[in-house]
């Protein structure tokens, strides 16, 4: 068993409840842990025995690409499409939305989601 790490994937989309975010868009960071069966691909050293990174950058930019109110439905959407490719036991995903349109100061917003086959 071994962790697939991706993190820092930098995407525009256009999620948020507030009407401006639907029209301007904004950046998001989308981090991803897989938990991975790796027994194959140490023997193999063949990337048909393992999960692809790039298919989960892949998978990132296309569902991120779907417009959602709340940054939780395109995270929930991102590790149920991770926790269907072969090999991957455990994901967790975290969308973070960068400078929302608020008049706050903090350091971070994002939401995190997890699950396992």
């Amino acid at each position: 068993m071994g962790l697939i790490t991706v993190e820092g994937i930098r995407v525009f989309a256009y999620h948020g409840h507030l009407p401006e975010e639907a029209t301007l868009g904004g950046n998001f960071i989308v981090n991803v842990w897989a938990d991975v069966d790796t027994s194959e691909v140490e023997r193999s050293d063949d990337l048909n025995d393992t999960v692809d990174y790039v298919k989960i950058i892949e998978i990132v930019k296309k569902q991120m690409a779907v417009r959602s109110d709340m940054i939780e439905v395109p995270a929930i959407r991102i590790l149920d499409s991770i926790l269907l490719l072969n090999k991957v036991k455990r994901a967790k995903v975290e969308v973070e939305k960068i400078q929302p349109p608020i008049d706050a100061a903090f350091d971070k917003i994002s939401f995190t989601a997890k699950g396992d086959n």
